[in-house]
């Protein structure tokens, strides 16, 4: 059976998050969806429009999570409280934020992309031009790099591909020169 069937009847064919019926499509909550059941949810078209693209938010919309924040399934959860989150400045999310439980997993899954977080309050890792990086970049390192322990130096111009981020840290990230994995200064990488 397609994930989508499965969706479809675990959600008796409705948006599992404001149970319209019509433009169902598959939704998978990040980070690190596999596009599985039990990390997608069902969701119409307008759920998912204003999901990817937070501009297009109408408030009033996501007033059937007051139902939907209570589903048994985590993804719809997390949603859920990703979608409240994002709200709480109109005063009537907060409330029900107050009143939602999620278990340790499903709290840290909610948790894990930020989007929760003031602006203030996230970690924004930058490159040495200011350029936001995220986790998968490639960046050229613009020195010469001592690399303790591993008895090399990492050239000025060395590619690193797929960088992953230190998430406590803006100015580390990760990444592997001549096959050794090294913690690299943000300050010392351009985004290429």
């Amino acid at each position: 059976m397609s994930t989508e069937q499965a969706l479809r009847d675990r959600s008796e064919s409705k948006c599992e998050l404001c149970s319209a019926t019509d433009n169902l499509s598959v939704y998978e909550v990040p980070p690190g969806s596999l596009g599985g059941v039990d990390d997608s949810v069902l969701v119409c078209s307008t759920c998912k429009g204003q999901i990817e693209n937070p501009e297009t938010t109408d408030a009033n919309h996501w007033r059937c999570l007051n139902d939907s924040m209570w589903s048994q399934v985590p993804a719809v959860q997390v949603v859920a409280w990703r979608m409240l989150n994002r709200l709480k400045s109109e005063g009537w999310p907060q409330d029900l934020l107050d009143m939602m439980y999620l278990d340790d997993e499903t709290s840290l899954w909610a948790k894990a992309t930020g989007d929760h977080l003031d602006d203030s309050e996230k970690v924004i890792h930058r490159d040495s031009n200011g350029a936001t990086l995220e986790a998968g970049d490639n960046v050229v390192l613009i020195k010469d790099l001592d690399v303790k322990g591993a008895g090399f130096t990492a050239k000025r111009g060395t590619a690193v591909r797929g960088i992953s981020l230190v998430q406590d840290n803006a100015e580390h990230i990760e990444g592997r020169v001549n096959g050794t994995r090294i913690v690299i200064l943000t300050k010392f990488v351009k985004k290429s």
